[in-house]
């Protein structure tokens, strides 16, 4: 007989927050059905400062030159490819948990006009930096 004792409540909602953040994880890296074949959405952070928006997309493994980032009608879209290094190939694989194949993700700009588009790698995010264009008055 089991007790229901503080200690066993406790193990019992530890057990369940772990089973949620494992749901969590899956469905941050959900397969995304589409006729482009994309695979995969990486996750993505983005803040807003007086002078630039910043978005940081979670792509280890993955070369940010080879990642194309385009605005299209005020949405910011990042799109490539994550693959197996060759040297995996001949490899026993234990565990394989990072997306691999066609990832594409849409993010929604803020209001705006950006005049700058820089991109750099940090931590294994991708970082770009959309600069905001600033306006004088009595002039577009």
């Amino acid at each position: 007989m089991t007790g229901s004792g503080p200690r066993d409540w406790m193990w019992s909602e530890a057990l369940h927050m772990l089973a949620q953040a494992d749901r969590l994880h899956r469905q941050m890296f959900r397969p995304q059905a589409s006729t482009q074949g994309v695979t995969w959405e990486p996750p993505v952070d983005m803040l807003e400062t007086d002078g630039e928006v910043l978005i940081l997309a979670a792509l280890p493994g993955v070369d940010p030159q080879q990642v194309q980032a385009a605005i299209e009608d005020g949405v910011l879209v990042i799109s490539g490819m994550r693959v197996v290094p060759d040297e995996w190939r001949t490899a026993t694989i234990h565990r394989l948990e990072l997306p691999q194949g066609r990832f594409e993700r849409r993010i929604a700009l803020p209001a705006g006009r950006y005049d700058s588009v820089r991109r750099s790698a940090v931590n294994g995010c991708l970082v770009i930096s959309l600069s905001k264009t600033t306006t004088r008055r009595g002039r577009p």
